[in-house]
């Protein structure tokens, strides 16, 4: 297989195809497709309206809570750029069901496309769940193959958030369990409170991580590790978690049950200063470079490269530590 059929699946096939850098100023200014979404002013304020998935699109109407299991926040002020994407099904404890996934998947597809958005933070608004895992009552009711092809989709949605092209951080402020865990696994970076309980837990159902937790975690801690962990079905803490590198922070849980949450805010402002064009092409290089031979990966670093070059960022990059000064960047 050539480099540039490894290569196709991601975005640096617009490389390969000579199309020109990513521009995100550019791009809002031509008139991309910006998704709509909630607004709020600062980590404090509370969650307004609702996302409503309907057909393929989404839309930005009223609905009841319990229609919305899915929400997208955009934050604005200082933290403009990031998005957080909100799960608050409140009932099943964000489990893995049919309506859950599919608006998931939406949301997350429309992201992909959004040029305005520079880090996608996930999180829960259930008090002390991050994500139960499996909606088994709902499982129970399917057939042999009406679960395996559920399962299909469910992996299909974990690797559509892998892929996304920023930055993507998830707040686990409670239990991250089964598919919660798999979910926050395919996300790049994590933050937890110290009372989180997360672990692959399938094995004590008879079935094994699907979506994707059998190669995630191993990635993550070490395959003797993983392989631990997923035969046991261990639960971990917030401590234990931090230890084996399965997360970036731990934090001491606070009165509104939102610390993580709080972490991974202050991390994502860490990164909304940094050159756009050039935080999307590192993760691109990192996330396939880690999947193939290191040759293979100086390869695939050396285009993501070439993409930043021709970048206004990188021109304002120099002229900032020329003149001593911070720089502005446009993501063009």
């Amino acid at each position: 297989m050539t480099l540039l059929r490894k290569l196709s699946p991601w975005p640096c096939r617009a490389l390969l195809a000579g199309l020109r850098p990513l521009s995100v100023g550019a791009a809002a200014r031509a008139g991309a497709p910006v998704p709509g979404g909630e607004k709020r002013s600062g980590p404090a304020a509370g969650l307004l309206g609702s996302l409503r998935i309907h057909g393929r699109g989404l839309h930005s109407e009223p609905s009841s809570p319990d229609s919305v299991e899915v929400r997208l926040n955009r934050l604005d002020g200082e933290d403009t750029g990031v998005a957080e994407v909100v799960m608050c099904r409140q009932r099943a404890r964000n489990a893995l069901g049919k309506v859950f996934v599919s608006q998931m998947r939406e949301l997350v597809s429309a992201l992909h496309h959004d040029p305005a958005v520079r880090v996608v933070l996930f999180r829960s608004a259930v008090q002390g769940v991050f994500c139960a895992g499996a909606d088994l009552k709902e499982r129970a009711q399917m057939s042999n193959s009406e679960a395996e092809l559920f399962v299909h989709g469910l992996r299909s949605m974990m690797t559509e958030i892998a892929v996304l092209p920023m930055p993507t951080i998830a707040a686990l402020d409670g239990f991250a369990l089964g598919g919660g865990l798999e979910l926050a696994l395919a996300c790049d970076l994590r933050t937890a409170a110290s009372s989180a309980q997360m672990g692959l837990i399938e094995t004590t159902r008879g079935l094994l991580p699907g979506a994707g937790g059998s190669q995630r975690l191993p990635r993550v801690v070490g395959v003797a590790v993983a392989k631990e962990l997923i035969f046991t079905g261990r639960r971990l803490g917030g401590a234990q978690a931090l230890e084996l590198g399965l997360v970036n922070r731990t934090v001491e849980q606070n009165p509104t049950g939102d610390a993580a949450h709080g972490a991974a805010l202050d991390l994502a402002r860490e990164i909304l200063p940094q050159a756009p064009v050039a935080v999307r092409m590192a993760k691109e290089a990192m996330s396939r470079g880690s999947e193939v031979d290191i040759s293979t990966g100086m390869a695939i670093e050396g285009m993501c490269y070439a993409r930043v070059i021709p970048t206004r960022d990188r021109q304002e990059g120099m002229a900032a530590f020329i003149e001593k000064r911070p720089p502005r960047y446009t993501g063009e």
